[in-house]
């Protein structure tokens, strides 16, 4: 029993080896876990209930209220600058309502009154006049031509995106590498106790024959 035990202990060599797949696997596990409560579940929310649909520009207007946003000039170095407000007003294919564009999600959140935020620079003057080019593109380059946009009735039933901030891909890699992670820790753990376990047998059978 004794040389039994002797023969599967693990040299130095395949304990780091055990310990990594066991790292990997633990890992891989609190990965799923932190990502599907923090982030993935709150995505998916955010597209439950949201599709595509073609808009149409009503309407181009610049707000006479201002917006307060921090810009960076060196590494001690912020400040607030002002920015107008840019509203573009569409029609969907899947109401005749008035809806207001946004960029995405994260600009709809950090300003849902406003279509656009431009790059926060100092000068208030160059904030003007990146919101006037959005306002001219918007009006005279898009104008009455359809285009792509996304919605979700659910959450925000009056305001559509142009874009998705988490479309397929993103949340197929949220998913992906944490799961590799996990596999990769089950394949070196299973291979470890395999090599050992194919080694013990090849002494067993040595010690038999002489």
């Amino acid at each position: 029993m004794a040389r039994s035990r002797a023969a599967y202990e693990y040299t130095e060599a395949e304990d780091k080896s055990m310990r990594l797949g066991f790292l990997l696997i633990a890992a891989g596990l609190l990965s799923l876990l932190g990502l599907g409560c923090c982030w993935l579940r709150p995505a998916l929310q955010e597209r439950g209930g949201g599709g595509s649909a073609n808009c149409t520009v009503l309407a181009v207007r610049q707000l006479g209220e201002r917006f307060a946003c921090t810009f960076s000039c060196g590494a001690a170095c912020r400040g607030t600058a002002r920015y107008p407000c840019l509203q573009v007003l569409v029609r969907t294919s899947r109401s005749s309502a008035p809806a207001l564009l946004h960029e995405d999600e994260r600009q709809l959140r950090t300003n849902p009154k406003c279509s656009y935020i431009p790059p926060c620079a100092r000068d208030d003057q160059e904030n003007f006049e990146n919101v006037t080019f959005k306002q001219k593109y918007w009006k005279e380059k898009v104008g009455s031509q359809p285009f792509t946009c996304y919605f979700n009735q659910h959450l925000r039933p009056d305001d559509v995106m142009l874009k998705r901030t988490h479309d397929e891909t993103v949340l197929l890699h949220c998913f992906l590498w944490p799961v590799v992670t996990f596999l990769v820790g089950v394949l070196i753990v299973v291979l470890t106790i395999c090599a050992k376990s194919l080694a013990v047998r090849a002494e067993a059978i040595k010690k038999k024959k002489h």
